[in-house]
């Protein structure tokens, strides 16, 4: 039975990095793995973890990534570390404390790519560089960030796996009974969920509502989830209070429906699966995966976005629709489309459930345990060659 230890944040944290990594350790275990988590935890909080977490390292106190590394390599149960890397759930600058945490790793290790940014600073170039130039594989989610990592940080292509993001096993529920339990019959629902902050374009996308109310005035806007934490930390609920402010302004009372938390995996199904169309207004075209549009894509949804990477990507060939631009009037448009054509509706969620069941973590997990199997297998290659045996 092989162990692995994941390095993430984990629940009870929540941050999308800790959903993946509690999805991912969920899912391997049914492959006979035992899977122990290193969880990361913020300088603001305090948290009661499971007992699958064997060690804590506190984001901010970089010697604790070194201690992690030499408890690993005297573990001889672990076999190989999974990374979660994500420059903000590391402490330092860019999140560089995670390179101590490498420099002394003995085991092979995966590093999970879940930012790779096409135009880095030089520090932001170097930290991700030396993160992975030592790995036994890199993970990345789309064929975009593959010719980054080569192209930007040249990382071998060898070294590199495309693995699509996951998605939760969500049970299948029906739109408009779900639509009656929660009181929202006869509404057209549109959706955008995760962490609120300015990179998520809310602002574009209440802009647009405003733009096709009084034409579908039965459509809602569902805007679920909590301020970022370290947007919370730095300026409060400003950003949320100027999205609250827009509302009234734009008289968007009667077709704006805020959820104030995080989700939970029961209510975040539950979300999707009453949605008639998910919408990602992200601002910044560079963006490079998007756990919620994975999941509208895993759930089959009729999804709009912007014209951003990740976007264009996975929604190509008919999977869904892309705005010309950011602006208002753009993603206008798309929403007219579909809120005026239920045909276009259901041809979208098709096309999307397609792809979106090769999402499904349980398949996502086999891919992660056939890499970690091939890279175990060739590292225990390299000791007996460097042996002599």
């Amino acid at each position: 039975m092989n162990t692995y230890l994941i390095v993430g944040t984990y629940p009870p944290r929540k941050c999308g990095i800790a959903s993946f990594s509690h999805d991912l350790r969920s899912n391997l275990l049914p492959y006979g793995h035992q899977v122990l988590m290193a969880a990361i935890s913020d300088p603001f909080s305090s948290y009661v973890y499971p007992p699958e977490v064997a060690f804590t390292i506190r984001q901010e106190r970089q010697a604790d990534y070194a201690d992690c590394a030499h408890w690993a390599n005297h573990n001889p149960a672990v076999e190989m570390v999974i990374i979660q890397h994500e420059y903000g759930i590391f402490g330092g600058q860019d999140g560089d404390y995670v390179l101590a945490l490498i420099s002394n790793l003995q085991k092979p290790y995966l590093l999970v790519t879940h930012t790779v940014l096409p135009h880095p600073h030089e520090h932001q170039q170097q930290v991700l560089s030396k993160a992975a130039h030592p790995a036994a594989g890199i993970i990345c989610m789309t064929s975009r960030a593959r010719k980054i990592l080569t192209d930007v940080y040249s990382v071998p292509s060898n070294k590199i796996f495309m693995v699509p993001h996951g998605v939760p096993n969500f049970p299948v529920k029906d739109r408009e009974l779900l639509k009656v339990q929660y009181g929202l019959a006869d509404r057209r629902i549109i959706t955008t969920f995760g962490f609120v902050g300015p990179g998520k374009g809310l602002e574009f996308g209440l802009k647009s509502l405003a733009l096709i109310k009084d034409k579908y005035p039965e459509a809602l806007y569902i805007i679920a989830g909590k301020t970022h934490p370290m947007l919370m930390k730095n300026e409060g609920e400003r950003y949320r209070n100027s999205i609250l402010e827009l509302v009234s302004r734009l008289h968007l009372e009667d077709n704006v429906f805020f959820i104030n938390r995080f989700l939970d995996d029961d209510e975040m199904g539950d979300c999707l699966y009453l949605t008639d169309i998910y919408l990602s207004p992200y601002p910044n075209l560079d963006q490079a995966v998007s756990g919620p549009l994975s999941f509208a894509v895993g759930c089959g949804k009729a999804i709009i976005a912007t014209p951003y990477a990740y976007a264009q990507e996975i929604l190509a060939e008919g999977r869904g629709l892309i705005a010309r631009d950011t602006t208002p009037e753009a993603i206008a448009e798309q929403l007219d489309l579909v809120l005026g054509n239920p045909a276009v509706q259901t041809r979208l969620e098709k096309k999307a459930a397609e792809l979106g069941r090769s999402f499904a973590w349980k398949n996502v997990a086999g891919v992660y345990q056939q890499i970690a199997k091939e890279v175990i297998e060739d590292n225990d290659v390299g000791e007996r060659q460097r042996f002599g045996l």
